[in-house]
């Protein structure tokens, strides 16, 4: 039976036009001047309304070269539904209004047969924008492909589960023809976010936002999972796809092939001045073979 998961954030954090949305993420890709690579095998990239983050998005799924794959994971937070496992999509096919991007059916049989996975409902899936802010880029870039997509979000894992499911998915990426989508923002700072975390030796305080966002993505660079779990417990830096990274992080420590992640792109929503202000970071990244 069809289960479609409607584009529910299209026509507010993004656009519903299909021409509209086309253009402006072939504009993003192409100013990003990034080639397609095939040792690309999985991004970090944003998950924020397209007017916010969608540029630095960009500079993630440019890399992608779709020739040789055939199936994409997407590990997303959970930003309203508290679980603290992992869930599977119950839907057929996730809705973009530039094309449709089918579920692979029978890797979510697989991953549910486990028995370490839940799974959510409709509304919860629609409810949350992690994943669906990734999927207008993939449409975009698998485009005339034949690509399926395997939508996990992560929830309230604990390092435990994280170095589990890690664990459990890596032999996923030693397929070439898998790719991996992983979604988070960075550093959530201002008082509504309740982090105001400032080291004045670095000047401004978007400054010192910048500096602790780059001292984690410099850790996540070195694929230790430890090190980046180190790092949240003594900074606390409110990346909201903090379980995602640590998963894809325990994955690559625990697959045969050799993978690097990279940042290419660091924006702040805003230049927070004074304790009033309040600002979003977007980090984007390509996971790639070693040479």
């Amino acid at each position: 039976m069809e289960k479609i998961r409607r584009a529910s954030h299209a026509g507010s954090w993004y656009t519903d036009n299909p021409e509209k949305l086309a253009e402006e993420l072939e504009g993003w890709l192409r100013a990003s001047g990034l080639a397609q690579s095939p040792d690309v095998r999985g991004v970090i990239a944003p998950h924020a309304g397209f007017s916010y983050s969608g540029r630095a998005a960009a500079y993630a799924f440019a890399n992608i070269d779709p020739t040789n794959i055939s199936r994409v994971f997407l590990l997303g937070p959970s930003h309203h539904y508290y679980t603290p496992k992992c869930a599977l999509s119950t839907a057929t096919a996730y809705k973009t209004p530039i094309g449709d991007l089918p579920i692979d059916l029978e890797v979510i049989e697989e991953l549910k047969a486990t028995g370490k996975f839940e799974s959510m409902d409709i509304r919860i899936d629609e409810a949350e924008h992690s994943m669906e802010m990734h999927l207008p880029y993939l449409a975009k870039v698998f485009e005339g492909y034949h690509v399926k997509v395997v939508p996990i979000l992560v929830g309230a894992v604990n390092a435990e589960n994280e170095a589990m499911y890690g664990e459990m998915l890596a032999k996923y990426i030693d397929d070439p023809y898998n790719f991996f989508s992983v979604s988070s923002d960075f550093c959530h700072w201002g008082s509504r976010f309740n982090y105001t975390y400032y080291d004045k030796k670095h000047g401004p305080i978007h400054k010192s936002i910048e500096a602790l966002d780059r001292m984690g993505m410099d850790i996540i660079e070195t694929g230790d999972p430890d090190a980046f779990k180190q790092y949240l417990l003594e900074y606390d830096n409110t990346i909201c796809g903090r379980h995602p990274i640590s998963v894809f992080l325990h994955m690559l420590k625990n697959c045969s092939s050799k993978i690097r992640i990279k940042f290419l792109r660091y924006e702040q929503s805003s230049h927070c001045k004074s304790s009033r202000d309040c600002s979003v970071s977007y980090a984007s990244a390509a996971a790639k073979l070693k040479p």
